[in-house]
């Protein structure tokens, strides 16, 4: 009888032990998460660009890492790691530390729209390797044409494209960006056919063979193309967005030369890795939205028709991504695009 009373009791003792090791264990380690996240940040941090350099997505990552970086007092590095639409760049993100000191710099279609395209391709959904931190700024696109193309309107290039089947391109980011989904969305509803012309490095790779005309046509964000329009070197045909745009007051919208609807205003976004620490997620989000509310990226980004957005929290930014990823599996599937 002694011997069960002796079992129970050192029974009772080892649960408190354990619950009691538990308790401190879990205390301290969450004063050490928080400690962490205090310091952070106490290096350089990576802000990973998956395009080329000269594009939408490259221009507002140095705008605004150039000013997280003072606001963090800490430097900000970017680099550009280009090819396959985005997915070299995205797969190297699901093999760093989650520590918030390699951040990748996102966008419509690298977040939300490879996913589904490039379905049987991609060995992750970005989805499961990445959070959002925050949205960053949206860009009006432009349907663009090289100045040495004969047409001199959208109404001149439709006619000459129509009379001049498979013989006119039509460039694009690769495969599966919006903006060649957008064009293809334009080639059914005017009974179109142009050959398509993919550069997996971005926009900022076709932007010198579309001035020589190598490639006639593409829907470019005006980021990229506002100064080669006011030099003379592209021409604008039309713009995506509900109104005309005040530094374009000539070019119509869309929706002015019948084609309501088409045309894509695109965004970018800052995602971190999963595991990522919610203190040192929420550290970023703040330094990002304080730079977006400066003067200097605000400057920075009229200058380029880049207009600044934040969300107000990273599950906000989430929650948006998630609606953009089912947005954007609707189009693919209307138009029957996947990429094996």
């Amino acid at each position: 009888m002694k011997r069960i009373k002796t079992v129970c009791l050192s029974s009772f003792f080892l649960h408190k032990f354990l619950l009691l090791s538990t308790v401190i264990l879990s205390v301290f380690g969450g004063l050490s998460v928080n400690s962490w996240a205090q310091e952070f940040p106490n290096r350089p941090i990576k802000f990973i660009v998956p395009l080329a350099p000269g594009g939408a997505t490259d221009t507002v990552t140095r705008i605004v890492a150039k000013q997280v970086s003072q606001i963090l007092n800490n430097p900000v590095i970017v680099e550009n790691r280009i090819g396959a639409g985005g997915l070299i760049a995205m797969e190297s993100m699901t093999k760093v530390p989650a520590d918030g000191y390699t951040l990748f710099v996102g966008n419509l279609s690298t977040n939300a729209l490879n996913q589904t395209v490039f379905e049987k391709k991609m060995k992750f959904k970005p989805e499961d390797e990445l959070t959002g931190v925050s949205i960053l700024a949206t860009i009006p696109h432009i349907l663009v044409s090289s100045a040495k193309f004969e047409p001199k309107t959208f109404a001149e290039a439709i006619t000459f494209i129509k009379n001049h089947p498979q013989k006119v391109n039509h460039a694009s980011p690769g495969v599966g960006s919006y903006s060649m989904i957008d064009m293809v969305t334009l080639e059914k509803a005017a009974g179109l056919n142009m050959t398509h012309v993919p550069y997996n490095g971005g926009v900022g790779q076709f932007l010198i063979p579309m001035i020589s005309n190598d490639v006639q046509i593409a829907f470019i964000n005006a980021s990229s193309v506002i100064e080669m329009i006011r030099a003379g070197n592209l021409r604008a045909l039309a713009v995506t967005t509900d109104k005309r745009l005040a530094e374009l007051p000539n070019t119509p919208t869309m929706s002015e030369v019948g084609y309501p609807g088409i045309g894509t205003n695109a965004w970018q976004g800052l995602f971190a890795p999963k595991k990522t620490p919610p203190a040192v997620v929420a550290k970023i989000h703040a330094a990002v939205v304080e730079a977006l509310k400066s003067e200097e990226v605000k400057d920075a980004f009229k200058k380029q028709l880049i207009i600044p957005v934040s969300s107000n929290s990273p599950e906000d930014f989430n929650l948006f991504l998630k609606s953009e990823v089912t947005r954007w599996a609707n189009i693919v599937k209307s138009i029957q695009l996947q990429v094996d």
